[in-house]
């Protein structure tokens, strides 16, 4: 699988979010382009230790079963669940946006793992930067293919 730590794979993600436009549409889901771009940076957000989302017991235990399935899955399935903080509906600034998100993957092969900040998912609990990379890697890619590039 692709790294996003790689400065090679990291450069397609970002050559593929500038494929993206204002007008690209959804192949699935119910999010527009912005709000989409948004969207991926929520996650990344938790990674890099600037978001905090609060977990709980129910959802570390079920974090922790559904994890190995997750990360070994080759890709996330459309519509999948999402954690609600992350949900996008109101509207965002295409270029502003798109370029937040390449600044922040951008990020990830610049700095290596020393950008993760956090050990402990709060839904999936202890995390290597293998997995990291896995789940971010996947996130990107699954929003990458809903809006076709």
């Amino acid at each position: 699988m692709a790294s996003i730590f790689d400065k090679n794979d990291n450069a397609v993600l970002i050559s593929r979010i500038n494929a993206l436009t204002p007008e690209t549409q959804p192949l699935w889901g119910k999010m527009n382009v912005g709000q989409m771009l948004s969207h991926c940076q929520a996650p990344i957000d938790v990674a890099f230790g600037d978001a905090k989302l609060k977990s709980n017991i129910i959802f570390l235990v079920l974090g922790r079963i559904l994890k190995k399935k997750i990360l070994a899955a080759p890709m996330f399935k459309k519509n999948s669940m999402t954690e609600p903080s992350f949900i996008r509906t109101g509207e965002y600034d295409f270029e502003e946006t798109k370029a937040e998100l390449i600044t922040k993957v951008k990020r990830f092969a610049d700095e290596g793992t020393a950008c993760i900040k956090i050990e402990k998912h709060p839904f999936f609990g202890k995390m290597s930067f293998e997995e990291w990379d896995n789940l971010q890697w996947k996130h990107l890619n699954h929003h990458l293919k809903q809006f076709g590039v």
